[in-house]
């Protein structure tokens, strides 16, 4: 069971701060609502998943949730580019089977090396995928589907629909649905990869 030592407020006043420093980093002026966290994690089969990747964990809403829902012998790997939240990760998440890397989601396959950890089973991703150059979106969900296992999932949520196209040429299958409990509203993709 995770260990956190963090207030709401705290996460959400720290939450905020960041979006006003960076509003093109972050989706959101909040962090995801329990119903959406329940959501994003739906399709995660936790007896087979032995290394799951979290891009842009931010104050660990859905990370915390991960680890507290995953097997024992688990791997999570939380991948942040903002210093503020990996110190804040650090600081208040303690599990050993959580690695907090301050770095770029287009840098996974690396990191996993570096970990020594195979590749994963599943890929939860809440960067604003939607706002970036078209070629790091590219780039970060290329390098997304080489870091998958064989059958692995890539689980997206987005507060803007401008990331399909990209998901659709890269993944052979991906479903779209909506989760209205949240504010802003958030659009919900499950990108599979080949099963052989």
């Amino acid at each position: 069971m995770p260990v956190t030592t963090r207030s709401p407020l705290t996460q959400h006043l720290l939450f905020a701060l960041n979006f006003f420093r960076h509003p093109f980093m972050l989706g959101s002026i909040w962090p995801s609502s329990p119903k959406l966290v329940n959501q994003v994690l739906l399709p995660i089969d936790w007896q087979r998943a032995r290394v799951i990747v979290e891009y842009g964990p931010g104050v660990g809403t859905i990370t915390t949730e991960i680890l507290r829902r995953m097997r024992p012998d688990a791997h999570l790997i939380a991948i942040e580019t903002n210093a503020a939240f990996v110190r804040f990760l650090r600081n208040t998440v303690t599990d050993p089977r959580l690695h907090v890397a301050n770095e770029s989601a287009a840098d996974v396959g690396a990191i996993l090396k570096r970990l020594d950890l195979p590749l994963a089973q599943y890929v939860v991703s809440g960067i604003p995928l939607g706002s970036m150059p078209e070629a790091l979106r590219a780039d970060i969900v290329a390098k997304t589907r080489l870091a998958l296992a064989p059958g692995g999932q890539f689980l997206v949520y987005q507060f803007t629909s401008r990331v399909l196209p990209v998901l659709q040429r890269t993944f052979q299958d991906v479903s779209r649905s909506m989760e209205r409990h949240n504010l802003p509203p958030a659009h919900l993709f499950v990108c599979s990869n080949d099963a052989g």
